[in-house]
């Protein structure tokens, strides 16, 4: 892809103008002092795939695999998401922040399944003791989030997909690290800076697709959540497979 854009840059073809190009053009432009070279572009790429691109994707599938495997949770969803957004419509944005239902549904998602299992790995810059350990200065420090939050003696019924436990205390499980028992997205100064947008694509995204389709497993089946490890957390049996069936009236509105 950057080879078929810096080809299109040198013709000088308009094509379209996306982040790729637009980073091009900075490489192109940047001065000694403060340079962007390819390695730079190419970095920033895998960061926006990664990070921005695969957790989003992988978090969606378990969350949607979740709800399929107990109806009685897309039925709550649902009624919610019809008397927030109307009962023939399209989710905005806005409905977001009204819908504590599918907020808790995403919350309990992320407890079973942290998106990244070890998070980003930190480098401590001087020697320090934690937990009565010595951690050297430069060492690579792994955090076991995915364990910490199946450990039972800081969740009750940890393995299940219990999502009230973030509608009864809900201001206290928030995504900010505030408490070192639930952290998906890390915690302190060194945590996740795209949670806010994180949280609106997941968010976004699932409301739309358990707003217009109703779902189940093809086969009348429980789904496979079996979980297979790696930077990024994935379900083992990829990708999820399942029926919809539309919900809404107005065909226009799948458009």
């Amino acid at each position: 892809m950057i080879s078929q854009r810096m080809r299109i840059e040198k013709e000088g073809s308009e094509g379209g103008k996306d982040f790729l190009q637009f980073l091009l053009r900075l490489k192109d432009e940047s001065d000694s002092k403060i340079p962007l070279t390819i390695t730079h572009v190419k970095s920033l790429l895998l960061d926006m795939v990664v990070v921005g691109s695969d957790t989003s994707s992988n978090t969606i599938e378990f969350a949607l695999a979740e709800v399929i495997n107990q109806p009685e949770i897309m039925k709550k969803a649902q009624k919610e998401l019809d008397s927030v957004v109307g009962r023939d419509n399209i989710v905005e944005e806005s409905h977001i922040p009204k819908l504590p239902y599918l907020q808790a549904a995403m919350k309990e998602t992320l407890h079973l399944h942290p998106t990244l299992p070890l998070l980003i790995p930190h480098c401590p810059s001087q020697t320090c003791t934690v937990g009565g350990y010595s951690v050297p200065k430069g060492s690579g420090v792994f955090v076991n989030v995915w364990a910490i939050h199946r450990d039972p003696s800081n969740w009750e019924n940890p393995l299940k997909f219990h999502l009230e436990r973030f509608l009864m205390d809900s201001p206290k499980w928030d995504f900010c690290g505030s408490d070192l028992k639930y952290f998906p997205f890390g915690f302190g100064r060194r945590n996740c800076a795209g949670i806010a947008m994180g949280e609106r694509m997941v968010m976004h995204y699932l409301a739309t697709l358990l707003y217009s389709f109703d779902w189940e497993d093809p086969h009348g089946q429980k789904l496979d959540l079996s979980e297979k490890f790696g930077i990024v957390l994935k379900k083992k049996k990829a990708p999820l497979v399942a029926t919809p069936t539309p919900r809404l009236s107005d065909p226009a509105l799948y458009e």
